[in-house]
């Protein structure tokens, strides 16, 4: 798989280092319990089909970037830096 990254262009994708989900996660309350925690720190959605993650070009600039892509046939359709992504982490 090939990323482009807004600042260096296309590269390979082992230049990135793979953070998961570009959308922000909501952190429980310090008192939520152990399942509440347990939940959030562990489990996470694996969707089929198109998601966006964060990626860092790690062998690169250091951008971070938000991947738009379809888990299901691997085609990236989109990236851009994370710091332009309304709604990302990073």
């Amino acid at each position: 798989m090939r990323l482009t990254c807004p600042v260096c262009g296309e590269r390979d994708r082992r230049e990135f280092y793979y953070m998961g989900d570009a959308v922000a996660l909501r952190r429980p309350d310090p008192e939520a319990g152990d399942a509440v925690w347990d939940d959030y720190l562990h489990n996470r959605d694996n969707p089929a089909g198109v998601t966006r993650d964060l990626w860092q070009h790690e062998g690169g600039c250091g951008a971070w970037i938000v991947v738009t892509r379809n888990t299901m046939t691997h085609e990236v359709l989109e990236t851009a830096l994370a710091s332009d992504v309304k709604g990302s982490v990073g």
